[in-house]
């Protein structure tokens, strides 16, 4: 029954706000394990903004902030999750996001450096019994509002090929790690890691695509 509930919450949620243009919320999430969750905090309000003025939802210009535990997360259909360092989900943690991921919500993992190993552990405590799975060229997350063939390069970091890996339930993606791009980097102010315009715009045309994706399919 509660499934069902959580269910029904974010597809009314989804749904009133784009028939009747009322804002959508997005969220970024507030893990433990001592990594730096709050890491590029002028990146999501400028994604809602460039999403704002490209895609038909009307996106609330600030992220709410909230914990993987909370009841609160099935008031989001997309929640972002960033950082350097450790990222650590208790069992509570892990039962509630998997609950939320598998009716109807959407997680998107962007790895700012340090957070990998962290990441794929937390990844396989939600999902024990799915793998990472690489997202092939033009998969239709890349095929939206922005066409690329791939995940773009924002960042260098140690050299390695930009991936987009995912967790799919029911044909569906429900998770989303990005991994060797930084898409945060790029969405950031333009002064904080002084990217070109060009670079920068295409870290937001991707996270605007990631977000097409989001509405357009959930639930």
């Amino acid at each position: 029954m509660k499934s069902l509930q959580h269910f029904l919450t974010l597809f009314l949620i989804l749904n009133t706000s784009l028939l009747y243009g009322q804002s959508l919320k997005i969220a970024v999430l507030k893990y433990a394990g001592g990594g730096d969750w709050y890491a590029n905090p002028t990146s999501l309000p400028n994604l809602i903004r460039f999403c704002n003025d490209h895609l038909p939802a009307r996106i609330h210009p600030e992220p709410a902030v909230v914990e993987p535990s909370s009841p609160d997360i099935f008031n989001y259909p997309f929640i972002h999750a960033t950082g350097h360092g450790n990222i650590f989900f208790t069992d509570q943690d892990v039962k509630n996001l998997r609950k939320y991921l598998l009716n109807g919500g959407f997680l998107h993992i962007d790895d700012n450096y340090g957070m990998d190993p962290y990441a794929r552990r937390e990844i396989q405590k939600l999902f024990p019994d799915k793998k990472l799975e690489l997202l092939p060229d033009f998969h239709p997350i890349f095929q939206q509002k922005f066409p690329f063939k791939n995940i773009p390069k924002i960042h260098e970091h140690d050299g390695k090929p930009a991936q987009a890996f995912a967790i799919t339930h029911n044909g569906r993606i429900v998770l989303l790690y990005t991994y060797e791009t930084d898409l945060g980097n790029g969405w950031e102010d333009q002064e904080v890691h002084n990217n070109p315009e060009e670079v920068r715009l295409r870290a937001l045309k991707m996270g605007c695509n990631i977000l097409q994706y989001v509405f357009e399919r959930a639930l």
